[in-house]
């Protein structure tokens, strides 16, 4: 049987020093003026359109479909300018991704998927960078739906239009950072894999009660295993 693996990007894949965040910020600022930006609204494990839903919000307007493709464009083009800066904080692939993707790429029963909340114009870039987009061939983006909850299916109906047979949630395998990595793998009735690389704990991963709990990813073979 094959299975469909899904990895999330900040902080799962990669960590960007902050260039979403500023890009993001910047784009605000063009269609708002001096703004706090997204000062206070959390960004950890959302969706950019759930996040720009927000930030909108507090300037009493909606987020409709003109005013989203707007900051989506705006967005995407601050950030393949800001991911070549060093920011704050880490920048970095984080430890074991090369390795893991390395290994799948080579595998015939395994089809390697994105699941994030990111845009997938914002995706490309950012995965561009640090030369890993080429590794995956479908996903599921924050395009797709504000609620990350929501984009299981979408990553699965992606990953059957690439020639993966249909495929039960057992065998569907969600890699991210964050708790609420964890409830979209549930809502899909995914498998779910907790990473404390990014702004959560080992302990409040596992509270969150995933299947499997990893500090990092460097030991490979341990994350292997999950496909066996």
């Amino acid at each position: 049987m094959r299975k469909l693996v899904l990895f999330d990007i900040d902080g799962t894949l990669v960590l960007t020093g902050g260039a979403g965040v500023r890009a993001m910020n910047r784009a605000l600022e063009d269609a708002f003026g001096p703004t706090e930006g997204l000062d206070g609204i959390p960004v950890a494990g959302r969706t950019d359109w759930a996040i720009l839903t927000d930030a909108v919000r507090r300037h009493q307007q909606t987020l409709d479909t003109r005013l989203l493709d707007d900051l989506r464009d705006r967005y995407v083009r601050y950030l393949a300018a800001e991911i070549d800066h060093p920011g704050t904080g880490r920048k970095a692939v984080m430890p074991g991704i090369r390795e893991i993707l390395d290994s799948l790429e080579h595998r015939r029963d395994v089809l390697v998927g994105l699941l994030t909340g990111n845009f997938e114009a914002g995706a490309r870039v950012k995965l561009g960078h640090f030369d890993l987009w080429r590794y995956f061939r479908c996903g599921a983006f924050g395009d797709d739906a504000a609620d990350r909850n929501a984009l299981v299916p979408f990553a699965v109906r992606r990953a059957e239009a690439c020639g993966l047979p249909a495929i039960p949630p057992r065998d569907v395998i969600v890699v991210g950072d964050t708790p609420a990595d964890v409830a979209c793998a549930r809502a899909g009735n995914a498998v779910a894999v907790a990473v404390a690389t990014g702004s959560s704990s080992v302990d409040e991963l596992r509270a969150t009660g995933a299947d499997h709990v990893f500090e990092n990813l460097s030991d490979t073979d341990s994350f292997m295993q999950i496909l066996e």
